[in-house]
Order: C-alpha cells, then sequence, then structure tokens
C-alpha cells in the first residue's frame, strides 16, 4: 500500500481535532504544544478519549473530551518517566556494586575476566567485546588512568568496569554466570532468587530504554516480562499475576528495591501521590488491582 497521507499545518491539526469533537478553549496553548510536543508524539495520549465511528478507520472522540486533558495524561506520564527512572539508577548503581564486590572477593579484581566463570562461550565472547568496546570509547579519568600506568593485566579490574556497564550488559554477565552459588550471592542483599533477579535486571534494561527515549510508559504493554517473584511473601501479595505485561508489577518490585537499596525511601509514597494526581490516567490500563495501596507493600513504614 502506498502512503499517501498528506503533511498538515499546526492551524488545521487544531481544526481536525475539533472537527472530530475535541475541545481546544486555548488554540494559541494548543499551537505551542503542538509545536514543542507534536501532534504524532501527542496522539498517542488521545487515544484513550477516542470512540470508533461508524466510517471504516475513522474516530472521534468522547463527549467533553479537551486537549487540556490529553496534556494531563502527558503531564502525568512525563513525570511518571522520571520517577521510575530516578528508581531504576539508584538500582542499577547497587546491582552493579553487589557484582563486582561479590566477583572482586572471590575471584579477585580481574578474576571476572576468566571465560572458565560462564556457562556459554558464546554468550560471554559477546559479552566481553562489548565491554571492550565501552571501556576503549570511555573518557573516564579512571578508565584512562589505568589505560596509561598499567599495561598487566590489559584491562581495568571489575569495580572499574562495573562503572561503565550498562544494566543490559550486565544482566547478560550475571545471567551466564556458571555456578548458581554465585548469582544467588548477588541477588541475596535483594531476598530474590537469583534467577527473579536477572529477569527483572533484563526487565529494567528495557523500561529504563523507555523512558531514557522518552517513551509512552502508562499503559505501555511490555513486550519483555519479568519472572512474577514468589517471596518475599509481601511483594508476592503485591504483584498482579493477571496483568503480566502491564506497568503496575513493574512499579511493585521497584518500589521493593527501592526499599532495600534507599532505607526510608518516600519513593512509594510518591508514587501513590502521583497516581491520585491524575484521575484521568486509569489504573487498570495500567495493571494496578483493586485497592492496591491496602496491600503490605504499599503501607508507609512503621516507626
Amino acid at each position: 500500500m502506498k502512503f499517501t497521507k498528506p503533511s498538515v499545518s499546526i492551524a488545521d491539526q487544531i481544526t481536525l481535532l475539533e472537527a472530530r469533537g475535541m475541545a481546544v478553549p486555548d488554540p494559541a496553548h494548543a499551537a505551542h504544544c503542538l509545536q514543542h510536543i507534536s501532534y504524532y508524539r501527542l496522539r498517542a495520549y488521545w487515544l484513550p478519549f477516542e470512540e470508533p465511528t461508524p466510517l471504516a478507520g475513522g474516530h472521534k472522540f468522547k463527549d467533553g473530551t479537551s486537549f487540556e486533558d490529553v496534556l494531563a495524561l502527558y503531564a502525568f506520564d512525563r513525570r511518571l518517566r522520571l520517577h521510575v527512572m530516578d528508581a531504576i539508577e539508584r538500582i542499577e548503581v547497587s546491582l552493579r556494586g553487589s557484582w563486582a564486590h561479590h566477583l572482586a572477593m572471590k575471584y579477585g579484581p580481574h578474576g571476572y575476566l576468566d571465560p572458565g566463570l560462564y556457562d556459554r562461550a558464546d554468550y560471554y565472547a559477546k559479552a566481553f567485546a562489548n565491554l571492550i568496546e565501552e571501556i576503549e570509547r570511555s573518557k573516564d579519568t579512571f578508565i584512562v588512568h589505568y589505560r596509561t600506568k598499567y599495561d598487566d593485566p590489559e584491562h581495568p579490574p571489575i569495580w572499574m568496569t562495573a562503572e561503565v556497564m550498562s544494566l543490559g550488559q550486565l544482566s547478560k554477565w550475571v545471567g551466564n554466570l556458571k555456578l548458581r552459588a554465585d548469582r544467588q550471592a548477588i541477588a541475596k542483599p535483594y531476598g530474590l532468587d537469583e534467577k527473579v533477579l536477572v529477569s527483572v535486571a533484563h526487565h529494567l534494561t528495557y523500561v529504563r530504554n523507555i523512558c531514557a527515549h522518552h517513551g509512552r510508559l502508562w499503559n505501555k504493554q511490555f513486550t519483555v516480562t519479568m519472572i512474577v517473584p514468589n517471596s518475599p511473601a509481601s511483594l508476592r501479595l503485591a504483584m498482579n499475576a493477571a496483568s503480566a505485561r502491564k506497568l503496575y508489577n513493574t512499579l511493585a518490585v521497584v518500589g521493593y528495591m527501592m526499599g532495600i537499596v534507599a532505607p526510608g525511601t518516600l519513593w512509594r509514597q510518591s508514587l501513590i501521590e502521583l497516581m491520585d494526581s491524575c484521575p484521568l490516567a486509569e489504573e487498570s490500563a495500567m495493571g494496578f488491582p483493586p485497592n492496591w495501596t491496602n496491600l503490605p507493600a504499599w503501607k508507609p513504614p512503621t516507626i
């Protein structure tokens, strides 16, 4: 099929929205938003307000839909992404530290580079090649210092390489460790089984990439999911197994891990406040179970 849709000016975009039933109370503000956000990007946020029409492929907006409603949902999603990114950053840093400390103490500063530690030689070779690219590309002072001062071993110790390793790379290094005891030791500080931790790290890499590229998060249907934890009990009870591809389970796991990484954090309470701030963001579209704030995992810590 040949693409035949024409380019549409911002003024005509507003006319089109109004013709489909969206109220645009402040056309100048709408024009500003369409200029700096774009019609196509905002379209993802007015989809929940659409309803079909008898015309094939046509749609109109539900009665009472306003451009300001779309902006409110867009702003909510932006705040949600920032909130999730803040947590993933802290979790990623913690996972790097857990991985580096365990392997350094057990196998020495450069023991992590021993191919014998890993289950799949092809996975190791690919991970090693990617890591070397990151090290060679790095302009970090500590990497430059190591390369300038030392030539044996050729590559930096694990606590340095951990600092230039992405969460996605880290999940592959941990997941490919041959000994379950090593994976369990890395997972132990988080109270999670090693398979769950590797799965969570892989999933959070996917979620982080959505956030980092400013993608829609709130009602996203995830293609990369994670193993639902069976323990600890508070986390297991907080999970919604019926919505494995929606955001809620991610938020539950992130909230749990933030409680470990940053004791006393108000991340979960802030999430509740964020959810309350935007009634237009339907909780069911995000996979939230009914009365989720009453679950033990979401209760504020007792003093």
